[in-house]
């Protein structure tokens, strides 16, 4: 029964994440953001803004349709649960905003993945996507093409923003996949299905 579970699990993330990444760890910046500036029309940080609202609307709505029970559900040992997979993401958000001089608002230091109350998984995950959308914001356009350092190593800041979209792009996949196997359909997908007519 375990292994069918795991299976199903392996297939739903195949069919709703079709990219890979590497989570960045902590590193220090060798570029600080700029005073606040309006995100340009068009350039690469006005298609990360735009892709990372996308994904923060999904990933925020889902961690908001999973019942406070099914946080701490997990398809198997040693993989992480519910919650973990939010808050692993709001750690790597947090994270990357550090890295380019951004530190974290009070209360949210430590291991976020410890967090199982959805309403604090809830807040957490939204002030996670709020400061990296501040870091891209912050960051003007000629910045995007600087170098700086994350785990020990350079990476133009261009490179990390985008590396990070897609690293919540596949724990995206990985959470609606969760949510599947516990019977919760996807916002988005009920939303959508909601205005298809009926069929006699």
């Amino acid at each position: 029964m375990r292994r069918h579970a795991w299976n199903t699990l392996v297939l739903a993330l195949l069919i709703t994440s079709s990219t890979t990444t590497a989570t960045f760890a902590q590193g220090e910046s060798q570029t600080k953001p700029a005073a606040a500036t309006a995100p340009s029309a068009s350039g690469p940080r006005a298609e990360f803004l735009k892709e990372l609202d996308n994904v923060e609307k999904k990933m925020v709505s889902l961690a908001e349709a999973m019942p406070q029970d099914k946080l701490t559900w997990r398809p198997m040992e040693g993989v992480r649960s519910v919650s973990e997979v939010y808050m692993h993401m709001a750690g790597s958000n947090f994270r990357l905003t550090q890295s380019l001089g951004i530190k974290p608002p009070t209360g949210v230091e430590g291991d976020p993945e410890k967090i199982t109350d959805k309403a604090k998984v809830v807040e957490t995950l939204k002030q996670s996507f709020t400061h990296l959308r501040q870091a891209a914001t912050n960051t003007p356009d000629a910045d995007w093409d600087k170098t700086m350092t994350v785990s020990g190593r350079s990476i133009n800041v261009r490179e990390a923003f985008f590396r990070q979209l897609l690293g919540l792009r596949e724990h995206l996949g990985q959470s609606v996949a969760y949510a599947r196997m516990n019977r919760v359909v996807p916002p988005w997908t009920a939303a959508r299905e909601a205005q298809q007519p009926r069929r006699p």
